[in-house]
């Protein structure tokens, strides 16, 4: 990390520092010093002496803006309950932190970085399971298998919604400066078929410290780690129709992708349509939806995705209602440590 993108980074990390002071504390708080730290163990910390927030670098080379945002607001809270609350008689992660971090969405823990949803559920092995089906040759099978997993996932979430639930956030994809078609109509294929929240984010790529928006998905841990690996999937799918479309038909490539989403989500509709006639019927999920307002208090409804109808959007299209999903490939990572002082 040179100096240089050491110092973009910092001036992103002040920017999003008031941005989440304003959101989520009323503008209570006054700037802190804001460095990065080779801190062995330790993501983040506040140092009350020196009024001075430090982030480890280490975070920032590894993890996405989004993760990197959510230990900046756990060294905030902490900011908070010492300067505004001035509580110091209880220890770091003591009952006056827990409630500043419950009342504002925000992660206590002090065992390791947020939770992204990457435990891997017995209902996720399920699914796989039944995904494994979909690499099948035979198109009746693997589309079989795929509408089995659906299912599985329907009965899962609706049961689920009659006991309490935990939830998680994950970022997914690096930023983009304008967001294609493409990716607007895969994020509502995950909000309408996958039991997850979605929303537009602020996000630094940490390579260059260039911003954009970027795709955050919020929901159980099973729900977001299977959207992940549906969006990773679809994402490579298309591409790759894509680069299988002969010469001659080409056309425009982001129409073409955008009928390839587009014809999924259609061939997903009927699914569920099916779903409903036997009885199996998603009602929503207000928790969740309380949980991404708590994240996120000043969202704004986004515009929706269209596009000029053309032979490659056609085409894209045709070629979308055929995909299947295959089994997913994920990989994990261990923890570490967020302090307070």
């Amino acid at each position: 990390m040179t100096p240089e993108l050491e110092t973009l980074l910092l001036r992103e990390l002040l920017a999003a520092w008031e941005q989440i002071n304003a959101s989520h504390f009323s503008g209570g708080m006054r700037p802190p010093v804001l460095e990065l730290s080779d801190a062995a163990g330790a993501l983040g910390s506040w140092q009350r002496g020196r009024r001075t927030l430090s982030l480890s670098r280490s975070l920032l080379r590894e993890e996405s803006w989004s993760a990197v945002c959510e230990v900046l607001k756990h060294e905030m809270a902490h900011q908070y309950v010492d300067e505004v609350l001035q509580v110091r008689d209880e220890s770091a992660h003591g009952p006056a932190f827990r409630r500043t971090c419950r009342r504002r969405g925000i992660d206590p823990a002090a065992s390791g970085l947020p939770d992204h949803g990457g435990s891997s559920p017995r209902i996720v092995r399920k699914v796989q399971r039944l995904l494994a089906l979909a690499d099948s040759p035979n198109p009746h099978e693997a589309q079989s298998a795929m509408r089995a997993a659906r299912r599985l996932m329907l009965r899962y979430n609706i049961d689920l919604a009659a006991s309490p639930r935990s939830y998680v956030f994950r970022q997914l994809g690096a930023p983009m400066k304008r967001r294609p078609v493409h990716h607007k109509v895969l994020a509502s294929i995950l909000v309408s078929h996958f039991f997850v929240q979605a929303i537009w984010i602020h996000a630094v790529d940490l390579e260059t410290a260039q911003s954009g928006r970027a795709l955050e998905v919020s929901g159980t841990p099973a729900n977001v780690e299977i959207a992940a690996w549906v969006h990773g999937y679809l994402i490579e799918t298309a591409a790759r129709l894509w680069r299988q479309r002969p010469a001659g038909r080409r056309g425009s490539r982001g129409r073409f992708l955008a009928g390839v989403m587009m014809g999924f989500l259609e061939k997903l509709n009927e699914q569920a349509r099916a779903s409903e006639e036997t009885g199996l019927v998603w009602s929503g999920d207000a928790d969740l939806a309380s949980y991404v307002a708590t994240r996120h208090p000043h969202r704004r409804a986004g515009r929706g995705a269209s596009v000029k109808s053309d032979q490659a959007l056609q085409d894209g299209r045709q070629a979308g209602r055929k995909i299947s999903l295959r089994r997913p490939v994920k990989a994990g990572a261990g923890p570490r440590l967020l302090t307070g002082d």
